[in-house]
């Protein structure tokens, strides 16, 4: 079966959530936008893409960091709405630092607790933000 990416639903701003996952681990390791060119720049180079709702443009995961995601299977839902990318991780995916976006653990009492190591330091990779 050939799949063609406009078969896809997206959103009213033509984007569609990408739900990342450690292929080995199960990890939830972050959720973005994709549209229709970022889900074909994944295809094509095997490695993620994405739409930045803030900045308007696409990023490269791993660009700035180095920490690329290699990916091994792409499924869409049954609903055609959200897409569940699996990768070989390499190094930390989130921004902050940590393997996995997903570290805030909320508990029951209202606290929260930060689960996970930080991987690298984002002052140093990214800049310090003033």
């Amino acid at each position: 079966m050939v799949f063609d990416l406009n078969g896809l639903k997206y959103n009213e701003d033509g984007l569609i959530p990408a739900i990342v996952q450690d292929c080995a681990s199960g990890v939830v390791l972050m959720m973005a936008y994709m549209n229709r060119e970022a889900a074909e720049k994944t295809m094509a180079t095997g490695e993620t893409w994405f739409w930045s709702r803030r900045r308007k443009t696409f990023w490269h995961k791993g660009e700035t960091s180095g920490n690329v995601q290699k990916v091994k299977e792409v499924l869409y839902d049954c609903d055609r709405d959200t897409l569940l990318v699996k990768v070989e991780q390499n190094g930390a995916a989130c921004h902050e630092g940590f393997y996995s976006c997903f570290h805030y653990r909320l508990e029951q009492e209202g606290n929260v607790t930060v689960v996970g190591e930080r991987h690298f330091d984002p002052d140093l990779v990214y800049g310090k933000k003033s």
